[in-house]
């Protein structure tokens, strides 16, 4: 489950690393480029290159309400185009994943005046709020309706009324938001007249309940629209609103709403919107170009796969608050540019958007993935991505021309070897360059991009790489299994290893299609759920990538799971253990193995389908049944049940718990949206049937990443530990 390891205790460590090494959660570049802004102990800073030079851009005292004795505590925000206004989002709450629901302010930057939106509506209720083109108005959601607020005299008018639970306008329900990573549903047109939305009808949708029996005497139920592997999606509609006439035109994509997803949306221009629609199966895309008066739309782009196509990839940068599906338009908006895996690996296309706007053009070409885009250079005919074609462990930036006429050149220095990520100015004048490998703490400098070299030597990378560097505790290995798979892994052995000695090893997991693991970054080995350190106590820590993990190795290797999710994977993963098992030093009675979601469903599956390998096993918020998990995530890659019902019987780790014979510890939050808790219940019961002993621990009202409540951390880790070391004890032998 894709949403599933994000949230774990490793994940989270991993995801707040990624951020460093990218920037952008700490810098936003100004519009023109040479400066960048920076949040810094409640102001906002302005930095101005080359020199770097630090002023003051918005004081805590411009932050400050009338009459209040404390500054707006700014958790994101945004600029009009006339740079003139600066919207302030505040006080905020979690909406499933992130913080998207909060308050909004205008700092008009020129007067210094504070203004509070949606004044008469609840607090804390906003969402997306956007400033119009043309520094007017802000349209924003609360309570599933959109709203229009002129900054002139702070009218608001309500642009829909219907919204409910059930009925959600400008913004998305749990699946939406989980597996397409779709939050803000509404833009602006260019012209500032007309706002398209996205309209998604939930009332087929049956409640999963969630049950809170710890704050109150009488338990409270918690529903949660939550469409199942083979239930059909939530018809989801996109309108456009006239804001003058008050009229909504319907976009009038072919195909029934309920048998097709529509992830993304964007303006060519104010006559034409672009949406993508996706088809349940999730193998077939369209674009269409539709008119926004007519809501008439028109085939621009069709593509096919025998598995599944993605709507985004885990190297973007999803967990951004502001982050999108957008379409990048190039050419004057005569193409947009595409990823596409259609020749064997993702490659970044120009699909024209007419017909008479030319062919569709390969830019990117080779055997290599494109892993992420990083800037657009139409005056120099070049664009900037990252990829790795030598080492899918690894990640650097490349240039190409736009024209698809231009030979691969690398950006990144090649002997800093590991995982780079760059911001760029729009100006695409500076860049934020930032490193690290496993061995290095995460380093950034400023570069001029004209030269590819740091603005200030002494600060570069290359300066300081000697003073970041630690000792190489972390491994990289290939294993080759019997059956002819090489897979990339990492181990850190033991202090004062001795290979006369046996030890312990503990495999960490995930499997599935969301995530690779084995990344030659900083802190990718850290155990954060284990109280101490794993190599000072004696074990051999292990993280192998099966064929299905989205490494950049080709479509080959990550599709190949397709319909096979609980087999694939495991098989990959068991046969590489088996050829580990004949190292000398390893402990073949001292096998563990634990995950979390995904990789707490791959460690069930790995101790019930190969007990001979794995003898203890520690699952966290594990899918025990694939039938109960979300419709978009396991029919992508799993297909629907009317046509794969065996390989979903066969991939899921209840069908084979009667195998269980080592020691398990099974652990999950009664309250998780994500992965339910009816998953542990029904596997407890098979348990119990097959009279299989093992160790359960339901922890209240914690969600799926059970960081709810005082000491749930400390008591989590202090099981893992123990459970860990009771039943695979470390040390060699």
């Amino acid at each position: 489950m894709k949403s599933v390891i994000r949230c774990s205790v490793v994940f989270i460590l991993i995801l707040n690393f990624v951020f460093i090494l990218s920037g952008q959660s700490k810098i936003r570049w100004a519009k023109e480029g040479s400066s960048y802004f920076k949040m810094e102990e409640g102001e906002l800073m302005q930095y101005t290159l080359p020199d770097n030079t630090k002023s003051v851009f918005v004081s805590k005292t411009m932050l400050t309400p009338t009459g209040a004795s404390e500054n707006l505590r700014i958790r994101n925000y945004a600029f009009s185009n006339d740079q003139n206004l600066m919207l302030i989002f505040t006080n905020t709450q979690k909406v499933w994943r992130l913080d998207t629901r909060g308050d909004y302010w205008v700092l008009n930057l020129k007067t210094k005046d504070l203004k509070k939106l949606g004044a008469s509506l609840p607090e804390s209720t906003l969402m997306f709020a956007k400033f119009s083109p043309d520094n007017s108005k802000v349209a924003y959601v609360s309570n599933y309706n959109l709203y229009v607020e002129d900054l002139t005299n702070n009218m608001i008018t309500a642009l829909t009324t219907n919204g409910n639970r059930k009925l959600i306008n400008g913004t998305f329900d749990w699946v939406y938001e989980e597996e397409f990573a779709c939050r803000d549903g509404f833009q602006w047109s260019p012209d500032s007249k007309q706002i398209s939305f996205w309209n998604t009808d939930a009332n087929q949708i049956r409640d999963f309940y969630m049950i809170n029996n710890t704050d109150s005497i009488y338990s409270q139920i918690i529903p949660v629209e939550y469409p199942k592997i083979g239930y059909p999606p939530s018809p989801v509609k996109i309108g456009v609103i006239d804001l003058v006439t008050q009229k909504t035109v319907l976009l009038k994509i072919p195909g029934e709403p309920n048998q097709n997803y529509l992830p993304r949306m964007e303006w060519l221009s104010a006559n034409e919107v672009f949406v993508q629609q996706l088809n349940r199966h999730q193998n077939e895309t369209k674009i269409f170009s539709c008119n926004p008066t007519s809501g008439d739309a028109q085939l621009v782009y069709t593509e096919k796969d025998d598995a599944w196509l993605d709507v985004y990839t885990p190297w973007e940068d999803v967990y951004a608050l502001d982050f999108r599906h957008k379409f990048t338009f190039v050419d004057g908006g005569k193409a947009f540019l595409w990823m596409t895996e259609k020749d064997g690996w993702r490659h970044m296309y120009r699909i024209p958007t007419h017909k008479n706007n030319g062919k569709e053009v390969c830019i990117t070409k080779g055997d290599y993935d494109v892993m992420d885009t990083r800037w657009i250079d139409e005056k120099s005919n070049a664009v900037y991505f990252l990829a790795s074609p030598k080492n899918a462990t690894q990640k650097y930036l490349y240039k190409t021309s736009l024209d698809g006429k231009g030979k691969l050149e690398m950006i990144s220095p090649t002997e800093q070897e590991g995982t780079h990520d760059y911001s760029i100015s729009a100006d695409g004048k500076y860049a934020q360059h930032s490193f690290s490998n496993s061995f290095t703490r995460p380093l950034s400098e400023w570069l001029d991009m004209t030269t590819y070299k740091a603005i200030n030597e002494s600060k570069s990378i290359k300066a300081r790489l000697g003073e970041a560097q630690e000792e190489k505790t972390v491994e990289f290995f290939k294993v080759n299994t019997s059956e002819g798979i090489e897979m990339d892994g990492w181990m850190v052995k033991p202090n004062n290893f001795d290979p006369s000695k046996k030890y312990p090893v503990v495999f960490y997991v995930y499997t599935e299609p969301w995530g690779a693991e084995v990344h030659d970054a900083y802190g990718v080995a850290d155990n954060g759920l284990y109280s101490g350190s794993m190599r000072e106590d004696g074990y051999i820590y292990i993280c192998m990538d099966n064929r299905g993990t989205p490494a950049p190795k080709g479509r080959t290797w990550r599709k190949s799971i397709y319909r096979k999710v609980g087999v694939i994977n495991i098989r990959d993963q068991a046969l590489a253990a088996k050829e580990i098992l004949k190292w000398p030093y390893v402990d073949p009675e001292r096998i563990a193995v634990w995950g979390w979601s995904g990789g707490g469903t791959a460690t069930l599956n790995l101790m019930f389908q190969h007990p001979e390998i794995y003898k203890t096993g520690i699952a966290v918020a594990a899918v025990a049944n694939q039938l109960t998990y979300d419709n978009i995530y396991q029919e992508r890659y799993m297909g629907l049940p009317e046509e794969s019902m065996a390989d979903i019987v066969a991939g899921s780790p209840i069908t084979h718990a009667k195998n269980l014979q080592g020691n398990l510890l099974y652990i999950h939050g009664t309250s998780d949206d994500n992965v339910h808790y009816a998953n542990a219940e029904m596997l407890v019961n098979e348990l119990i049937k097959h009279n299989k002993q093992f160790q359960f621990m339901p922890y209240p009202n914690r969600s799926h990443g059970i960081s709810e409540g005082e000491g749930t951390f400390e008591h989590l880790s202090t099981l893992y530990t123990n459970y860990l070391k009771m039943h695979c004890p470390p040390g060699g032998r």
